[in-house]
C-alpha cells in the first residue's frame, strides 16, 4: 500500500525543488504523495512545480499549495500536515541538505512500532554540515552543536537533534500534537512535547550537507543568528516550565 506523504515546506528553492522531487519518487518506498507548502516564494517556487505537474500529468501524486497569507515554516508544515493523506507523514527541508535517499529508514522505523522516527546529525553515524566549503557559517554549524547539547541535559531525555526537521511521524501522533513557533523552534516544542505525552521517539543518523543552491533561511548573518537564538532560547525556557508537570520529562 501507498501511505508516505511528504511535505516540503519551500521558499525560493526552485533550483532544487523539481530535483529533489524526483529523488524523493526514485527513492522512497510505498510514496502516496508529494505536497509541496510554498510560502508565495518570489523566484515562482510554486510556478516551476505547477509546470512539472501539468508536463508529467502527476496531479494526484505531486500537489502543490501556495500560501499568500499567514505565512512561516511552521504554520506551512502544519498546511501539510492537515492536507496530507498518508498513514504516516515525512517532512524535510528543499534543499538537498537532508538526503531523500534516507527516507525509507526513517518510515522502516515507523512501520517497526515507532511512533516518531527522527533524522538525527548527532548520534553515531551522523554527520552536520562541513564548514570548510563556503557555503555554510561555522558560527550557525557551531551554535546548533552546543545547542543540541545543552538541551540534551536540560531535559533529560534520550534524544540528541532537537533541531533535526526530518522526521516521519504516525498520522494520528503528529495531528495530536499542534506544531509551536515561527520557525525551528517548533520542532524543540514537538519532540519535548512528545515525550511528555508518552509517544516512542527514535533517532536515525544521517548526514547532513551543504544545501545545493539558494541561500539559507535559518541564519545568513550573525544579527539573523541571535535573532533565531532568542527565538530558540525562549521555547527552552517555556518548556522547561511546561514539563514540571510531566512525569516522562526529567
Amino acid at each position: 500500500m501507498k501511505t508516505v506523504s511528504v511535505i516540503l515546506p519551500t521558499y525560493n528553492e526552485k533550483e532544487n525543488i523539481i530535483p529533489l522531487i524526483i529523488k524523493i519518487r526514485t527513492h522512497v518506498t510505498n510514496l502516496l504523495e508529494i505536497l509541496v507548502i510554498d510560502d508565495n516564494s518570489p523566484d515562482g517556487t510554486a510556478h516551476v512545480v505547477k509546470a512539472w505537474i501539468t508536463d508529467h500529468g502527476v496531479k494526484q501524486s505531486v500537489r502543490v499549495i501556495q500560501r499568500t497569507s499567514d505565512r512561516g515554516l511552521t504554520k506551512s508544515i502544519a498546511e501539510g500536515i492537515r492536507l496530507a493523506r498518508g498513514n504516516i507523514i515525512v517532512w524535510m527541508d528543499a534543499d538537498f541538505s537532508m538526503p531523500p535517499e534516507n527516507v525509507d529508514m526513517l518510515t522502516t522505523k515507523i512501520h517497526e512500532g515507532w511512533d516518531i522516527a527522527v533524522g538525527s546529525r548527532f548520534i553515531p553515524g551522523g554527520t552536520t554540515k562541513n564548514t570548510g566549503n563556503g557555503k555554510e557559517q561555522w558560527y550557525t554549524v557551531w551554535t546548533s552543536i552546543i545547542a543540541n547539547k545543552i538541551m540534551h541535559i536540560l531535559f533529560g531525555v534520550d534524544f540528541y537533534d532537537f533541531t533535526s526537521g526530518f522526521v516521519a511521524v504516525k498520522k494520528n501522533v503528529v495531528r495530536s500534537i499542534p506544531l509551536r513557533g515561527s520557525y525551528g523552534e517548533y520542532f524543540i516544542d514537538f519532540i519535548v512535547s512528545a515525550f511528555a505525552r508518552g509517544f516512542l521517539v527514535t533517532e536515525v543518523p544521517y548526514i547532513c550537507v551543504p544545501r545545493r543552491f539558494g541561500t539559507t533561511k535559518t541564519a545568513a548573518s550573525l544579527p539573523a543568528l541571535f535573532k533565531r537564538c532568542l527565538q530558540y532560547g525562549m521555547m527552552v525556557i517555556r518548556l522547561l516550565w511546561e514539563t514540571n508537570i510531566h512525569p516522562n520529562i526529567k
